[in-house]
């Protein structure tokens, strides 16, 4: 009978042993191994990061965790997650050298979720050629917003197929999400103030940017194009988001400013600036006190005299395609203070007085809300059309486009900005 007895006790505990075996070995959230960290541990949080194996998630516990730096390289199926961005929190502000917070290269797989990464020397997270990337309730901040910030707080580039979502990026020297050089791209119901650019979408294909809020910062959201990268992007659809108040002075690091590539052109006072873009929807937005330009569209040759000679297959200067229509647009009553220092900012200003001196019934009105630079596939081919590269625009009211003639800016005697929104109007 105590034989028996005990054979059943041993069958039992054997059945509970093969039971917790199991729940270590299934799948948990579609990961095979989980890691969990405590503040205090971060010399084996690195360690972690650098042995990671396919199939892991990483729990940051709540705390403020410190770090030089964190990497991730050449792995499938990865997340980092934290308690919440008000509960976990890591801190880069002791870095001993430049670079980015973290860094994720070649990740097949990646997601990063519920956490405040601060104040690193460089990016505070760039994902580099990687797929399938989703960076979620995440805030990416410098608690100081000037030329000593790294460049980006998001910066997916070189990646395929990324969601940034419910995300909060400040301080940036260059834009808050960055993305570039990409392909299929949602970014969606993120936040971003006081950066130079609250988003850019740079050289990239496929990206739809929607039920955001830009705001407090120099330009508000940029779609650019530029030369001499990877790839051309374009296909660019940007629609119910909240662009405003974006008035703030262009404090991007000093090499930026002038050049082509350069967020540093972008004037205060910005809400949407699109550069040698094509393929391009805004709708649907709600761009409200921008002071300088509600929405630029601009070629390479408003940056760059030799934009011509930099013509290829992934790079042409000329935006072409774009619509605009149903936007909700407001402007202030004068520009920002910070515009009137700025390089572009002053041509914004010119355009204004010229169009007022040109037309006394105009009576000191703003410079309309959308602002084009007049340059044209025309400077390339010697054609006369009026609309060559299709702009399709359909806004009400009476001050809503102009035609600013760049081409003939440094030649007054030639000069005329024109308001006639009729050749651009929507057929």
């Amino acid at each position: 009978m105590k034989q028996l007895f005990n054979f059943i006790v041993f069958a039992i505990l054997l059945v509970v042993f093969l039971f917790a075996c199991k729940g270590n070995t299934e799948l948990k959230d579609g990961y095979t191994n989980t890691l969990s960290f405590n503040p205090g541990e971060e010399t084996r949080i690195v360690e972690a990061f650098l042995s990671i194996k396919d199939n892991t998630s990483i729990l940051l516990k709540r705390g403020t965790y410190k770090f030089d730096n964190l990497s991730i390289a050449q792995i499938n199926h990865i997340r980092i997650k934290g308690e919440g961005f008000d509960k976990t929190i890591l801190d880069f502000s002791d870095q001993s050298q430049g670079g980015e917070g973290i860094r994720v290269t070649g990740v097949i797989g990646f997601t990063i979720d519920g956490l405040t990464i601060r104040d690193s020397k460089g990016d505070l997270i760039k994902i580099n050629k990687s797929r399938d990337v989703a960076i979620t309730n995440l805030h990416a901040v410098w608690k100081t917003a000037d030329s000593t910030s790294g460049g980006y707080a998001i910066y997916p580039v070189l990646c395929k197929n990324v969601l940034i979502e419910n995300c909060y990026a400040e301080g940036s020297s260059d834009a808050g999400i960055y993305v570039g050089q990409s392909d299929s791209v949602i970014v969606t119901k993120c936040r971003a103030a006081k950066n130079v650019a609250g988003c850019e979408i740079e050289n990239t294909a496929h990206a739809q940017v929607y039920d955001n809020e830009f705001y407090n910062n120099t330009a508000g959201f940029l779609i650019f194009d530029l030369p001499g990268l990877s790839q051309r992007g374009g296909y660019v659809k940007a629609y119910r988001n909240y662009i405003h108040d974006n008035n703030n002075r262009n404090f991007a690091k000093a090499g930026s400013f002038g050049t082509i590539s350069g967020v540093g052109n972008a004037s205060p006072g910005s809400g949407v600036i699109i550069l040698a873009a094509s393929n391009i929807e805004i709708y649907a937005n709600w761009i409200i006190n921008n002071n300088s330009s509600s929405i630029t569209i601009a070629s390479g040759f408003s940056v760059d005299d030799k934009a011509a000679e930099k013509i290829n297959g992934q790079y042409s200067p000329i935006s072409t395609h774009v619509k605009i229509y149903d936007n909700t647009i407001q402007m202030g009553d004068a520009f920002p203070e910070p515009a009137y220092q700025h390089h572009i900012g002053k041509l914004l200003v010119a355009i204004e007085q010229k169009l007022n001196v040109q037309d006394a019934l105009r009576k000191n009105k703003r410079i309309p809300f959308i602002m084009y630079d007049g340059f044209s596939s025309n400077i390339l081919t010697g054609a006369k059309g009026v609309n060559p590269d299709s702009i399709c625009i359909s806004q009400p009211g009476d001050n809503v486009f102009v035609n600013s003639d760049f081409v003939n800016m440094a030649h007054p005697e030639k000069w005329r900005p024109d308001m006639n929104m009729a050749p651009f109007t929507c057929k």
